[in-house]
């Protein structure tokens, strides 16, 4: 009998509409990425998911560390007692976002703790039954890092490529031409088939967004 698929269940925080991934396996073991919960309600949701479904939270991973996708940073850190897993490239941003919240007036701001270690390119993630590859695809942030699962077929993608559009390049550390070729040397070679599980906004795939995405054409 064939094991139960990979979930990707998808939490939708914070006023800028951050997708927020818990990914979990028939083992019981999840990790979660990019906690974007940043008030009490947020928080509870997220906590109340695990909980629903026993889940044992084994890590804390930020695709990169725009503030928006790092609000429950601390709170997953200090939750389910686990250190945060960022890419080395993306530490100028993660230190950055206490200025960021102060300049944008965000409130509810809890900073992030500082990573517990580093993820390198073409890592391999894994928990439970399931591993997933960090695959490097800067642009929109200096070290962003997708996570793709080769035998489900999906990847999280951050902010690099979302349904009919892609990751903006203007804040910090963005750069137009390195995220463009994130996506077609990276990504879109992952095939036609893979899911892609955005930072905001619905799922697509990578065949979808090569045909109708006018930034690919």
């Amino acid at each position: 009998m064939e094991k139960p698929k990979i979930t990707v269940a998808t939490l939708t925080f914070n006023p800028f509409q951050e997708n927020t991934y818990i990914v979990h396996d028939d083992t019981g073991e999840c990790i979660i990425v990019d906690p974007g919960c940043w008030d009490k309600r947020e928080k509870e949701e997220l906590q109340a998911y695990i909980a629903d479904r026993q889940l044992q939270p084994v890590r804390l991973l930020n695709t990169h560390c725009h503030i928006d996708h790092i609000f429950g940073n601390r709170f997953v850190a200090e939750t389910w007692n686990l250190p945060l897993e960022i890419h080395k490239g993306e530490l100028p941003v993660l230190e950055s976002a206490p200025a960021t919240a102060a300049y944008f007036a965000v409130p509810h701001y809890d900073p992030s703790p500082a990573p517990g270690r580093f993820i390198e390119e073409n890592e391999e993630i894994r928990f439970g039954n399931t591993v997933l590859k960090a695959l490097f695809t800067p642009g929109h942030s200096p070290a962003s890092i997708s996570f793709f699962c080769e035998k489900e077929r999906f990847v999280l993608s951050g902010d690099v490529l979302f349904w009919q559009s892609i990751g903006r390049t203007d804040l910090p550390g963005g750069d137009h031409d390195t995220l463009m070729a994130s996506i077609h040397e990276v990504l879109v070679p992952l095939g036609d088939d893979v899911v892609v599980y955005a930072g905001h906004g619905p799922s697509t795939s990578v065949g979808y967004e090569r045909e109708y995405n006018r930034f690919l054409r």
